[in-house]
């Protein structure tokens, strides 16, 4: 590759506008009513060789304003693409009629980016400028369904902005062909290798133009980036503009060692103080268990991750812009289309794998000069490695331990419908757990054994859990007394057992008794009291306890206990 012209750095010259970059005049008049009357530094210095035909290799960041740098000139170069067909589905009543094939659309211009949030972001901005030049513009990505796309395709497109993984399927559907395309950008070429997508965007350049004009725009130049700068550009001139790193150093950084299961809680709490705060997670299930673990604990959340649509993806972001949520949980390839003012804070609840991943990481908080927040929860084989990167990005903190105050968190339990947590200490001293059920009581048995004032006691105890539901304090009260009159009073009063609460059944009835003998009013007489003194229901006709044998046993298969 011959050598690149060296990059510029100079800033952007206050007499400079559109027009005397080269740009059309019916472009010039609709970034004036867009309110862009001045051109920022990556397209001062790239539009005016774009418009020349030139090969382009520009260095600039994200948010530095390259979409209208490459926007312009392929808005003003593109030719007319032809609109596809779609094959119509056959004719149930002509069978053997033939149908007519079906035909590709066919762009002539191209823009490649890594993530649907940044393939959507390009089209908004430029479909009103390419209104202007009597152009359109589609986009085309993964996470919604084909047919608002395919229909799109039929109609005609002029410049398709694409995600590599959907537009291959659109090809191997025969619904777009590449090989009018003479005008291509890949934006963002460092991230599509970060996430394994340069072999398919090599496929992709393979099937346009040979004769084509590329443009690529790259944060850094790594190995894989300078590949496709040798096999795909043509003497490319090279421009550059500053980094623009997140200042870290007007940031707050905390580091917390804390264990796994108490992590959840922990972040719970950070949520609640801090405010509006996006939550980093390594994997898409841990995105969504975290963010259902934070629901349950009164902390509104969303997931965003590949792994959502692209209309929950945009519902998440919408609400957390919104403020219906307290934290977006993320991972850190959905993440890099997210753009958010307002963030108060960020919580690394799984440490970041590089240096870069914390800087991209730490960037969402603390913009336009406002204060920011960077909390990282570690375990203990975590912490080394953390010093290191502190020590690498300059970044002075203590590894704090555990706040107390965590171990005094009484979560929401779900399904309560309340927003907010309870402080207090659980038995164990340590937190209680969400969504715990709670204990059933253990009923008291009876024995066999017992006789007088210890049955009856029993007997009352009972009766009084049977009613628990449907009484007052004060009935409790007189329940209480009366069992202390009848245990005070022997035996009588065991003869005197009034009607059991709700229409409980009393104690000593056997499941076998026949229907229709069961008495409304209380019982008296002394065979209430001597069946539940042995234990075994009484005969009918004397009154005396059952003989324990098989022949006389209750059919019910003996006393409910």
């Amino acid at each position: 590759m011959p050598k690149p012209t060296p990059a510029s750095t100079s800033p952007t010259p206050s007499t400079h506008s559109f027009a005397s970059l080269g740009v059309p005049e019916s472009l010039v008049v609709a970034l004036d009513a867009m309110q862009f009357h001045a051109p920022f530094e990556i397209q001062a210095l790239t539009i005016p060789d774009a418009l020349d035909g030139r090969d382009i290799l520009g260095r600039a960041p994200t948010g530095s304003g390259k979409t209208l740098a490459f926007g312009l000139p392929l808005l003003a170069g593109i030719r007319r693409g032809r609109p596809g067909r779609m094959t119509p589905p056959p004719d149930p009543r002509r069978p053997d009629r033939p149908t007519k094939r079906g035909r590709p659309a066919l762009p002539t211009g191209l823009v490649l980016c890594p993530t649907r949030e940044l393939a959507e972001q390009i089209r908004r901005e430029l479909e009103p400028l390419a209104a202007a030049v009597d152009r359109n513009v589609l986009a085309v990505y993964g996470g919604r369904g084909f047919g608002q796309q395919l229909t799109g395709l039929s109609k005609g497109v002029d410049l398709l902005v694409a995600c590599p993984g959907r537009l291959l399927d659109l090809i191997d559907q025969d619904a777009v062909d590449l090989s009018d395309v003479d005008m291509v950008v890949v934006d963002e070429a460092d991230r599509m290798a970060d996430m394994g997508f340069l072999p398919d965007v090599r496929k992709l350049l393979d099937q346009t133009s040979p004769d084509r004009q590329t443009m690529l725009y790259s944060a850094t130049l790594d190995r894989e980036v300078k590949v496709l700068v040798d096999q795909y550009q043509h003497d490319p001139v090279q421009h550059a503009v500053a980094e623009l790193e997140p200042d870290l150093s007007q940031l707050a950084h905390r580091f917390i060692q804390v264990p796994k299961a108490e992590r959840i809680w922990l972040t719970a709490d950070l949520v609640t103080d801090m405010g509006s705060t996006i939550v980093f997670v390594r994997t898409r299930h841990g995105a969504d268990r975290v963010a259902r673990q934070l629901k349950n604990h009164g902390v509104k959340a969303a997931p965003i991750h590949g792994g959502r649509s692209q209309s929950q993806r945009d519902n998440a972001l919408a609400q957390y812009t919104g403020g219906k949520v307290q934290a977006l949980v993320a991972t850190d390839v959905a993440a890099r289309g997210i753009h958010v003012d307002g963030v108060e804070a960020v919580v690394h609840y799984d440490p970041p794998a590089e240096d870069k991943d914390y800087v991209h990481r730490s960037g969402r908080t603390g913009r336009a000069g406002a204060s920011g927040v960077v909390v990282s929860l570690l375990d203990k084989p975590q912490v080394r490695d953390s010093l290191q990167m502190q020590h690498r990005l300059g970044i002075e903190s203590d590894i704090e331990a555990t706040p107390e105050r965590i171990h005094h968190l009484d979560p929401v339990r779900p399904g309560s419908g309340s927003g907010s947590r309870r402080s207090g200490a659980s038995d164990s001293g340590g937190p209680r757990r969400g969504g715990q059920s709670r204990r059933r009581r253990a009923r008291p048995k009876a024995s066999s054994a017992a006789s007088g004032s210890g049955t009856a006691s029993s007997a009352g105890e009972r009766r009084s859990a049977s009613g628990s539901s449907g009484s007052s304090s004060s009935s409790e009260s007189s329940s209480g007394s009366s069992r202390a009159r009848r245990t005070a009073s022997s035996g009588s009063s065991n003869q005197q057992d009034g009607a059991k609460p709700n229409g409980a059944k009393p104690s000593g009835e056997s499941r076998g008794r026949p229907k229709g003998k069961r008495s409304s009013g209380p019982k008296t007489g002394s065979s209430s009291g001597s069946s539940r003194s042995s234990g075994r229901p009484a005969s009918k006709r004397s009154g005396k306890p059952r003989p324990k044998n098989r022949k006389n046993k209750p059919k019910g298969g003996g006393p409910r206990r």
